[in-house]
């Protein structure tokens, strides 16, 4: 049994979707990598001749970009919102940090 380059570039897409699929919720970079990830896959279902799973992985690359998107300003908003609570309590002579209990 022979496997081409193509079958192996196929599955090390989606199994680099399934990945980053699980590690979302750690960070907004693995959603960008989980849109690559839907890129690669979908790039791989046109050049293989399914069409089909080449539109509907793109279709998933779009929604993980936006998703991307929205994560990033919300965990931007939760910094810029923690930096200006330590701001504000090292203004009021509050020590913060991993010592302070």
């Amino acid at each position: 049994m022979t496997v081409d380059a193509l079958t192996v570039y196929g599955a090390l897409a989606v199994t680099a979707m399934l990945i980053f699929y699980a590690l979302e919720s750690h960070s907004a970079i693995f959603v960008l990598a989980f849109a690559v990830a839907c890129a690669a896959s979908s790039l791989y279902g046109f050049l293989q001749g399914a069409w089909p799973f080449g539109v509907v992985e793109g279709i998933w690359c779009a929604v993980a970009v936006r998703r991307w998107r929205q994560r990033r300003k919300l965990e931007a908003g939760r910094s810029a919102e923690a930096m200006a609570h330590r701001e504000a309590d090292t203004n009021a002579g509050i020590e913060t940090g991993p010592l302070t209990r």
